[in-house]
């Protein structure tokens, strides 16, 4: 279990353990992304450090905190200039993601097709997402790629996941509106 200390942390986790409490999916991932802006707002957590240190070659995911009592998991993301994902699922969990520092580019779909390990999806829209805004995904709507736009700046992001996510689908595309599906493991980055 990571204890990672940082500025404000007893405040994040009290919070997070608070929106857990209500249950109900789409009642925590307000609750969540309420907190998550507020706290941005006010500037009452100051993540650890490292997160602002990107990875050559891949985003970083950091494991900031695993709550024992509730099992839900809170990864930092690093995201250097252009870094991204396919469009990704998460296993069916629900996840809060807030925008800590810079931009991400956020492109949300629906699955309007499936044929055995062949997916097509509809574009729902993009959006930019700026620091101090947050979002949620509740299966079934989770599918989605992110992306730092940003030639020269990093953009972080901090994820709050109904609990651990080792791994996730991936579709990578396959022509013809189409995309084939493969799991992915999840890797973390060291955070310290």
């Amino acid at each position: 279990m990571t204890m990672l200390d940082f500025p404000g942390r007893a405040h994040l986790i009290e919070s997070i353990d608070a929106a857990v409490s209500l249950g109900d999916h789409a009642a925590v991932a307000q609750a969540l992304r309420s907190s998550l802006c507020r706290m941005m707002r006010e500037n009452t957590v100051a993540l650890p450090d490292c997160v602002l240190d990107p990875v050559e070659g891949h985003y970083a995911r950091r494991e900031l905190y695993v709550s024992p009592q509730h099992g839900y998991v809170v990864i930092a993301m690093t995201w250097g200039p252009g870094q991204g994902t396919p469009i990704h699922d998460h296993s069916g969990l629900w996840c809060v993601e807030g925008v800590w520092h810079g931009q991400l580019e956020i492109t949300q779909y629906d699955l309007s097709e499936q044929r055995g390990d062949r997916y097509r999806f509809t574009d729902v829209g993009t959006l930019i997402a700026g620091t101090g805004s947050a979002g949620s995904l509740i299966p079934p709507h989770e599918y989605h790629t992110i992306r730092n736009a940003s030639d020269t700046g990093t953009a972080v992001s901090l994820h709050i996941y109904q609990r651990n996510m080792t791994c996730c689908g991936i579709f990578d595309v396959a022509g013809d509106g189409w995309h084939v599906y493969a799991s992915k493991q999840l890797q973390l980055d060291h955070a310290a």
